[in-house]
């Protein structure tokens, strides 16, 4: 449960819900977290939040009194779910607020405008966190907390596991992976292999000779080695996707089918699409940036030249890479890998929706599919997922088959992620649908 928030309650139709805010909560400015303070927060986030997507359903705010809340939607949505989004609800301080409303670059200098148990104590871009205990937090310091987290900010990662290893840091989240044995045998450290909302995947561009041809991306998605990429990409830190909805996320089923490796096959409908020596260039781009790509992008070249296919793989920074892959289809690359993540916890009208739904302009529909079935599916699919969500899985599983069978992309792995720490630290608990964050309230010192 989101802590400022004590109880919430929806209407039968679940277009209007109702939250009860927590009495005694304080912004760490001084301000009080009040209704009219979520108010505000909740109408910038739709207007100008960078996933102010999330907010389509709103259509109303209202304030009764001061510790009640209500939206009232345009048509059903899972309001809790949206409200508790990683980084797409935030409730900051009405005075932030106002003053980040005429400075995009507002926060960028470290300013603290929340409510939650730290405030910030120190801010170097690129160097370090501080955050200090916030006296006036509503859940009280009790018990044996930590009073200062001092977050490094280390982009090496064998730097992280030595300091990890020295017993310089509590705990790590970034280290190197076909490390993880080490560190597991080391009795000084705990390591937790946690689930995550994150996935890979990679799009063919629909628009394009020959991955126009359903029968030419079927083929391709049978010869990408799935096995080998989670092992060396992921150093066995996943598990073969079923499509782009990660285990454990709404709308997941067991059911989606996957493909398999097997160039026989995809040999034979290479052939039946008239391509049976292969014979064609593709351009395959990845994240400069992700060490992961890096390491698998070569193992679909190589796969794909067994087909007689050859894959220039080009490393762009993301940013770049996205924003070339948006700019015009025709010219753009063949094969975008992608790692991604759902705003809040509902990948179908996040993952499915903004992947392969069509569009008029590509924001993330990198593959430039246009499939009337799947959008009317995943249409559906969303009007029911707060008030049937049974039949909302099935309408969705129904699209994630369509989808799988058309091949628009191919699904690579869901990421797991391990988290190493001191024996001693106390109060871990993985969290995917906030696995880029941690808890530090929850922990307590050895």
């Amino acid at each position: 449960m989101p802590a400022p928030v004590e109880r919430w309650e929806s209407s039968a139709d679940k277009k209007t819900w109702t939250f009860h805010l927590r009495s005694g909560v304080t912004f760490h400015d001084g301000e009080a977290f009040t209704a009219d303070a979520v108010k505000q927060s909740a109408q910038a986030a739709q207007k100008r939040g960078g996933a102010s997507f999330i907010w389509a359903p709103v259509k109303e705010v209202t304030t009764p009194d001061d510790r009640t809340v209500v939206f009232t939607l345009k048509y059903a949505a899972p309001m809790e779910l949206i409200a508790s989004s990683m980084y797409g609800a935030w409730i900051v301080s009405p005075k932030a607020l106002a003053a980040s409303a005429n400075d995009e670059k507002y926060f960028e200098a470290g300013i603290d405008a929340g409510t939650g148990p730290y405030t910030l104590g120190e801010y170097k871009a690129g160097q370090r966190v501080v955050l200090q205990k916030y006296d006036r937090y509503w859940g009280g310091w009790s018990g044996a907390k930590f009073s200062t987290v001092v977050n490094q900010i280390i982009p090496e990662a064998v730097t992280q596991q030595q300091m990890l290893q020295g017993g310089q840091v509590d705990p790590a989240t970034s280290l190197p992976l076909e490390n993880i044995g080490q560190l597991e045998a080391n009795k000084k450290l705990a390591v937790t292999e946690c689930a995550t909302a994150s996935n890979y995947l990679g799009f063919f561009n629909t628009t394009k000779k020959p991955l126009d041809d359903p029968k030419v991306r079927q083929a391709l998605s049978y010869a990408v080695p799935y096995q080998d990429i989670v092992d060396v990409g992921a150093r066995g830190y996943g598990v073969q996707s079923r499509g782009p909805v990660p285990n454990g996320i709404f709308p997941y089923a067991d059911t989606t089918p996957r493909y398999t490796y097997d160039l026989d096959k995809a040999k034979r409908l290479l052939a039946e699409a008239g391509y049976p020596n292969g014979g064609f260039n593709l351009k395959l781009t990845y994240a400069a940036e992700n060490q992961s790509e890096k390491r698998f992008a070569p193992l679909i070249k190589d796969a794909f030249g067994k087909l007689g296919i050859t894959v220039d793989v080009t490393a762009i920074l993301f940013h770049q890479q996205w924003e070339q892959a948006k700019a015009n289809p025709a010219t753009a690359q063949d094969i975008f890998l992608m790692l991604y993540w759902p705003t809040y916890s509902d990948a179908g009208s996040d993952n499915l929706y903004s992947l392969f739904h069509s569009s008029a302009k590509p924001s993330f529909n990198l593959s430039y599919w246009r499939n009337t079935q799947f959008d009317q599916l995943v249409d559906q699919a969303g009007e029911f997922t707060a008030t049937d969500e049974s039949k909302a899985r099935q309408i969705y599983g129904d699209a994630m088959k369509l989808l799988v069978d058309q091949a628009p992309g191919f699904f690579l792995y869901d990421v797991k992620q391990p988290v190493a720490r001191q024996s001693g630290l106390k109060g871990f608990a993985c969290q995917p649908d906030y696995s880029f964050n941690l808890f530090y309230y929850q922990l307590s010192p050895a």
